[in-house]
């Protein structure tokens, strides 16, 4: 693990959720977490990470000189802003685009190597064949916004979206060139096998989320336990020479520190 660095999402410090703004103006739909994120990136330090991740919506709350100033402070990077859109709407595409373009600048001017993007909408009448070919094409078109501000582009196959288990990741990924982000947990409680995941798809990781998940009930956990293989996880990352940076994630835990710290110790023990 000497060529890893290791990050932490911001994302537990708060309720999840987006801007209400969204209901009426898809430009201003970004995600948010409704929680301090001067303590998070405070926290997350104290626990050894030296990255930090954030939603593009908490991102763009800062300025730049005042976000650089919070990340000198605590001696932290930033690794990476988190964005997402439904991407298969073309009357909508645009706005989507427009909003995760701001995104994108903001990572850029405070020198974040990654952009990492999620979704790919379910529609309320079902999945239609012509969706995929339609999210290929606009990550496409969100790699290459990213490449012209100097970051990597990633997709985040996720829960609840038309990318979740291990058909649908085959699937899109022949359909676009974008970088993958795999999501250890997402993955895992789709019904694939993370480990292998990471092995077949190993030229297009350069990026991981690292996150653990309980079956019963369901609930997102520290790696120091669930029900995802994560030895298993790292010792691929290990046989595919995986250098970089390894964002840790939670997405909710009663005392966010605690989280952050527990999964740290399994780190360091792995």
């Amino acid at each position: 693990m000497d060529d890893w660095k290791l990050a932490y999402q911001a994302n537990c410090w708060g309720d999840l959720g987006g801007n209400a703004e969204g209901v009426t103006s898809i430009s201003q739909l970004s995600y948010r977490t409704f929680g301090d994120m001067d303590r998070a990136c405070a926290e997350i330090a104290s626990a050894g990470y030296t990255g930090v991740e954030l939603f593009d919506g908490n991102l763009l709350d800062y300025s730049v000189a005042d976000f650089r100033a919070l990340l000198a402070n605590n001696g932290l990077s930033l690794v990476a802003a988190y964005s997402g859109a439904n991407f298969i709407f073309d009357d909508i595409l645009p706005e989507e685009l427009a909003r995760i373009t701001r995104a994108a600048d903001r990572a850029a001017e405070l020198d974040a190597p990654h952009l990492v993007v999620g979704g790919g909408a379910k529609r309320f009448d079902g999945v239609r064949d012509t969706d995929y070919d339609k999210l290929g094409a606009a990550l496409d078109r969100v790699k290459s916004l990213a490449e012209d501000r100097n970051l990597t582009a990633h997709y985040h196959p996720h829960l609840s979206t038309i990318v979740e288990g291990p058909e649908e990741v085959r699937r899109i990924f022949r359909l676009t060139t974008i970088d993958f982000c795999p999501d250890t947990a997402h993955l895992a409680a789709a019904g694939g096998d993370p480990a292998q995941i990471i092995r077949e798809f190993a030229d297009r990781i350069s990026y991981v989320h690292l996150k653990g998940f309980q079956k019963e009930p369901f609930a997102f956990t520290p790696l120091d336990r669930g029900d995802v293989p994560t030895d298993e996880i790292i010792a691929a990352m290990r046989e595919t020479n995986f250098a970089g940076w390894v964002c840790t994630e939670l997405d909710a835990w009663e005392d966010p520190a605690d989280g952050a710290r527990s999964s740290m110790d399994y780190l360091n023990r792995a």
